[in-house]
């Protein structure tokens, strides 16, 4: 009964550290990234984390009384402790990673999941980890008050039976024993070392929306992305209707008409302003539209119901603070100047209007129409096809266009002096006419055009760099490992932890170099730095140049790797994992003479005896 209250003081013991530690993370989080707003959530972070871990509670008191019967030596009993917590925290990060995952994400859902799983994952097994450290007295007292020939292997006993010298077979074990729990906290660092690329995943998305939101500020004393409708023609008419009385009511309705043709020509000028360390890539662009009109009436509308006198030409634009200069259009042979207002929001909700001259003796004609717009904005130039038959053409000194929306450009051509595109539609490709009655479709969805956007992938190449963080951390470690067991130089578990720093700390230098310089160079400069730091901390404790030099060729060749990783698109994924197992060959290769049992040294005890 004794024992019965021991184990379950110590399993409580660890389950309510662990709730604690978790509490103080969370709290410590707030403060330093969060400015505290959320810091009394800690409280209660405590209290829900021990309540919802009261399976753990039980399964901790189930497994330490298992372990303790088992006939191995503690720091193997305290290793399988460990594993006990680790396999206990990996339902709680699927539950958690569900929780925080936006489900109605459903086109990056999985990734997130797994992403907020594992690291749910990581940090309760490191609280728990955390917690075994503050009582290890206690847990050594626990393991070692067990009865001494319980855990004493078959051999030992052989030997005792047989009288046979033992001084080779107990240091066999010990050495045994060192390895496999020098294992366990190599392996349980490198698990730790991935919360702080957490933060680091944070700060990158932090200085990208930093960037996003200095674009915004700038576009909107500028002009914000424009889209281009019309011109189109507004004509009311009067016509009798049946109401609920059954009594003949006269209301008034409108249709919309359409060009018969339409051809667009313009230019794109880029204009980059700086603002802070960012540059915001804004332009100018100067359109000249031509085309006719054909004014037909539907057989259903008696021409003589027309409100010509009240008729409209009619011109979309998203942001009035893009013109430059009065817009007036040559309507035939008249020119008539557009003023803000659109007479109906069918089709734009922003635009320009001004009243035309028609008649009766219209009706049936082909009116011809040019106008030319000089007008500025950012990110976007997109057009609606208003029109039977239309065409637009778009030329530009920018490089590094991106042509989207409804429709590509049939004809196009992108080179380092700019880019010239042309769409070309016609009435097979659109499901209205020219002639609109009750107008109800959304306009969005026959938008395309060119996006002017400033190339800002330093921080998408950043943060798939990170996602080879768990590489980075675990090679570089295993290596450090592997290195320490043959030439018995044996690392701190401290010291794994300011190499791990060290291999964290290339992103944020990554991050705020790239901010400044190319990608490619800050990347070169944030390796170099961080591999030479490596490399001598390698000949300061190993104190072997040959050594050091190791360490530097494979970091050198594990950041090249990676490297080439980030600048492939679609074969990443193929040479990825060609790539990960020539490493994972090499590393079995370079293991294969490690004595991890330290059997010569048995072998050797038993002969001599």
């Amino acid at each position: 009964m004794n024992n019965a209250f021991k184990t379950l003081g110590l399993a409580a013991l660890i389950w309510i550290l662990t709730s604690l530690v978790f509490g103080f993370g969370w709290f410590l989080y707030s403060v330093f990234f969060n400015n505290g707003n959320d810091a009394w959530i800690s409280l209660l972070a405590i209290f829900c984390a021990a309540l919802g871990s009261l399976p753990v509670l039980l399964v901790l008191t189930i497994a330490l009384t298992l372990i303790r019967k088992l006939s191995v030596h503690k720091t193997h009993k305290i290793g399988w402790l460990a594993i006990t917590c680790l396999v206990a925290t990996v339902p709680y990060g699927l539950i958690g990673g569900h929780f925080l995952t936006d489900f109605f994400q459903r086109s990056n859902y999985e990734q997130q999941y797994i992403l907020r799983s594992i690291t749910g994952s990581v940090i309760l097994f490191s609280c728990s980890i955390i917690a075994m450290l503050i009582v290890s007295k206690r847990v050594n007292q626990f393991f070692s008050s067990y009865p001494h020939h319980i855990y004493q292997s078959p051999q030992i006993k052989q030997k005792m039976e047989t009288e046979q010298p033992a001084y080779a077979l107990p240091e066999s074990k010990t050495h045994s024993n060192k390895t496999f729990i020098k294992g366990i906290i190599t392996g349980s660092l490198i698990l730790v070392m991935m919360i702080p690329t957490l933060f680091v995943t944070s700060l990158v998305t932090e200085r990208e929306q930093r960037q996003a939101e200095v674009v915004k500020e700038v576009s909107s004393k500028w002009a914000s992305e424009q889209t281009i409708a019309g011109p189109y023609i507004f004509i009311p008419y009067n016509v009798y209707e049946i109401d609920k009385d059954k009594k003949p009511v006269l209301v008034t309705k409108h249709l919309l008409l359409l060009p018969d043709n339409l051809d667009v020509a313009g230019t794109i000028s880029p204009e980059i302003r700086p603002r802070s360390i960012y540059k915001v890539l804004l332009y100018k662009s100067s359109l000249n539209s031509k085309g006719n009109f054909t004014i037909h009436v539907p057989k259903e509308i008696n021409s003589g119901s027309l409100q010509l006198q009240d008729a409209k030409i009619c011109f979309g634009i998203t942001d009035f603070k893009g013109i430059e200069e009065k817009v007036a259009i040559n309507f035939n042979a008249v020119n008539y100047e557009l003023s803000p207002g659109l007479p109906v929001n069918d089709v734009d909700a922003n635009g320009l209007s001004a009243p035309i001259n028609l008649s009766i003796a219209d009706i049936g004609k082909s009116i011809d129409f040019n106008m030319q717009l000089k007008m500025k904005g950012s990110e976007q130039l997109h057009f609606i096809p208003l029109s039977g038959n239309s065409s637009f053409a778009l030329q530009s000194t920018w490089s590094n266009p991106s042509f989207d929306g409804n429709n590509l450009p049939g004809e196009r051509t992108v080179n380092q002096n700019g880019f010239t595109a042309k769409w070309t539609i016609n009435k097979a490709n659109l499901p209205f006419g020219t002639i609109l009655q009750t107008p109800e479709f959304n306009k969005s969805s026959f938008a395309f055009g060119v996006s002017m956007l400033q190339p800002a992938d330093q921080y998408a190449k950043t943060m798939r760099s990170v996602k080879y963080a768990i590489l980075f951390i675990g090679l570089t470690f295993s290596l450090f490992f592997i290195v320490e067991l043959m030439q018995k130089k044996p690392l701190h578990p401290v010291q794994y932890v300011l190499v791990g720093l060290a291999l964290v700390i290339f992103y944020t230098l990554l991050l705020s170099l790239s901010e400044f310089i190319l990608f490619d160079q800050a990347y070169g400069v944030a390796a170099l730095a961080t591999i030479l730091l490596i490399t001598l901390y390698s000949k300061s404790h190993f104190e072997s140049w040959k050594t050091a030099a190791l360490f530097g060729a494979v970091l050198g060749g594990l950041y090249g790797f990676i490297f080439i990783l980030i600048r492939l698109e679609d074969t990443a994924l193929l040479v990825g994992s060609i790539g990960l197992f020539l490493v994972l060959a090499l590393v079995m290769y370079g293991s294969r003479k490690i004595n991890w049992y330290n059997t010569t040294t048995v072998n050797n005890g038993l002969a001599s005896a």
